[in-house]
């Protein structure tokens, strides 16, 4: 039988905001088959078939979990329901269901907020954001300082199959999976693309950096070692990591926000350090243009701020951090070394310095989830990234 979480906190508000493949619907029950574990839902006079995962969320009309779906008298032929479904590896799955048309209650408007005047982090350089200076990496600089770009390069080198295998993997949220998902299908496709290379996407719906944190998101790890193994690779094959995280809702204000977040990054690479015995090298990335947001799930200027957030974090390694260290030879090692991948936030219609720019039909009805353009777009990025980045180049390409 097929495990169900037991409890998920403002399913459609925040949590499954963030799960969300495809947009949310309405409909109404056709079927249900327990014995194939589909449910079968009619949306505008249609019908569609969804398998269930491990990973599904139910939620009764009361807003509690549903812990046996099927067994729930609720849910029969003809009821009314909002979901989340899905496309995994060729098929349609359901990815959150509450029972029950209506919204969930009423959210807060979102008040549009002038990005005209934001600079992405390496136009901002040396100058300042509400105090706080820009660029990649210190001194407003966008290059790796040369002793980062330095233990990067020799760690590349080391990045070498074992058991005939190199993994890539990716960790974070909905949005990336999606993009990541994309991102997999370009670069398998890709004829200069390492043979030896395995590119699994551990990232997963409503797991943001507050969830993975730490091993009490146990869900969140077992579901990653699972996509390993479907894979035919181990944790001991993974040598190299994407990052890209946000948290839901977020209200604090600059920089309370993007503190947290650094902060809970900084613990999902200790973890990872842990988990991944020959993890060498991590990149994260910022978000993507929040400008379009219709939800309070992430929208500007916070999407623009968790630039600031990855910032800090490849910083404070730089700066010698003892939690963060990823050299033996200067004491325990606690982190891989880190760095940023492909930079995603553009001001919208702008392009930024690598030509990427939003529109608002790169993004789904909320604003925030990308739709196939922009998953398009994002990969593009990281496939470009990681063939010519001086560190990933020589173990991603042939």
């Amino acid at each position: 039988m097929l495990r169900y979480i037991a409890s998920v906190v403002l399913f459609l508000l925040v949590a499954s905001l963030l799960v969300a493949q495809d947009e949310i619907r309405r409909g109404k029950v056709k079927a249900i088959d327990p014995e194939k574990k589909t449910i079968t839902i009619t949306v505008d006079g249609k019908d569609e078939t969804l398998a269930l995962s491990a990973d599904t969320r139910v939620m009764g009309s009361d807003g509690k979990a549903v812990v046996k779906l099927f067994e729930d008298k609720g849910l029969s032929p003809g009821s009314a329901v909002m979901f989340k479904g899905a496309t995994r590896d060729g098929n349609r799955v359901l990815v959150g269901l509450k029972l029950g048309g209506d919204a969930p209650g009423k959210q807060p408007a979102i008040a549009k907020v002038d990005t005209s005047k934001l600079k992405p982090l390496p136009v901002l350089g040396s100058e300042k954001y509400q105090g706080f200076a820009g660029g990649f990496y210190p001194g407003g600089k966008n290059e790796r300082p040369k002793n980062h770009e330095a233990a990067g390069a020799a760690l590349a080198k080391t990045i070498v199959p074992l058991d005939g295998k190199i993994v890539l993997l990716s960790i974070g949220m909905s949005n990336t999976t999606q993009e990541f998902s994309a991102f997999k299908r370009l670069a398998d496709a890709d004829k200069e693309k390492n043979p030896d290379l395995t590119i699994v996407d551990g990232a997963q719906g409503g797991m943001t950096a507050a969830r993975i944190k730490d091993t009490t998101s146990s869900q969140y790890w077992t579901v990653v070692d699972r996509r390993l193994k479907t894979a035919g690779v181990t944790r001991e094959q993974v040598q190299a990591a994407w990052i890209k995280e946000a948290d839901a809702g977020p209200t604090q204000g600059f920089p309370k926000y993007a503190q947290t977040l650094r902060d809970e990054l900084r613990l999902i690479v200790q973890l990872m350090h842990a988990r991944f015995p020959n993890l060498k090298v991590v990149y994260l990335s910022s978000r993507t243009y929040g400008g379009y947001a219709t939800t309070p799930l992430n929208p500007e200027p916070y999407a623009y701020e968790s630039g600031f957030s990855v910032k800090w974090l490849i910083e404070e390694q730089i700066a010698g951090e003892k939690e963060l260290n990823f050299d033996p030879k200067k004491g325990d090692v606690k982190a891989p070394w880190l760095s940023w991948g492909p930079y995603l936030w553009a001001n919208g219609t702008t392009k930024n310095a690598d030509g990427l720019s939003y529109e608002e039909s790169d993004f789904g009805t909320d604003g925030t989830h990308p739709a196939p353009s922009g998953q398009k777009k994002v990969a593009e990025q990281l496939l470009n990234f990681f063939k010519r980045d001086t560190t990933a180049k020589d173990w991603f390409s042939k």
